[in-house]
């Protein structure tokens, strides 16, 4: 982790992300008072898992990957640009509730709690986007525990697969940033497990596996097998 100073050619000195062009020119100038840009290096953590929370992170570049730590780590999502990491930490308990790490190089803004907090009261329209975002992602996390809960383990890394090919309109490599290890920790299955269904869904035409990376050849097959799990 490094912080970027003003200085430096990486400095954005202005906050161009859609949210916040809902702010006043005084709530503007009190997020860009209370925040630091900082740059994260592939596998550096953004937040950790039980630790203390003073701020939120803005993603301005890059994926991470959230996951929850435990007896065996769980994937719960692909952090991207535009997205707030920790904000629970602003209504709920000062720590942070799961761990981020870097897949690739990212640059972040980290605002202090406070001056969100602040701005949440004061603006309406901000809280409500807010609100309405951190919603959706909790809808997607009931969806996954329905997933790991219902699905059998085909199912799960069908689903899984579906998931992260997703994201290569972010990042082309994006299946070749990610472990077998961790997407089992996606599809809440062994390492072992995930070798063997892709293997086998390479064998039946679905996926090509080059490498680390993973090709869909036939996306309509993988919806059916997600679909009956």
């Amino acid at each position: 982790m490094r912080t970027i100073l003003e200085i430096d050619t990486e400095f954005i000195c202005d906050i161009q992300a859609p949210c916040f062009q809902m702010l006043s020119p005084e709530e503007v100038e009190l997020v860009r008072g209370s925040k630091t840009q900082v740059r994260f290096r592939k596998g550096d953590h953004l937040t950790k898992q039980g630790a203390f929370a003073s701020y939120v992170l803005f993603v301005i570049s890059g994926l991470a990957r959230q996951y929850v730590e435990g007896e065996r780590d769980y994937n719960l999502r692909i952090i991207t640009p535009g997205e707030f990491v920790g904000l629970s930490a602003v209504f709920t308990k000062n720590t942070f509730n799961y761990s981020s790490v870097a897949l690739t190089d990212c640059q972040v803004f980290l605002v202090e709690k406070d001056a969100i907090t602040r701005v949440f009261k004061q603006n309406g329209l901000f809280g409500f986007a807010m609100v309405k975002r951190y919603c959706e992602q909790n809808a997607n996390l009931f969806e996954t525990l329905r997933t790991v809960l219902y699905k059998q383990m085909n199912g799960r890394i069908a689903e899984t697969l579906l998931y992260i090919d997703g994201f290569k309109n972010e990042n082309s490599r994006i299946f070749q940033l990610l472990s077998r290890k961790d997407i089992a920790d996606f599809a809440g299955i062994s390492t072992e497990s995930t070798v063997k269904l892709l293997k086998s869904f390479e064998k039946d035409g679905l996926i090509e596996l080059k490498e680390k990376d993973i090709v869909i050849l036939n996306q309509e097959g993988l919806l059916e097998i997600s679909k009956k799990g």
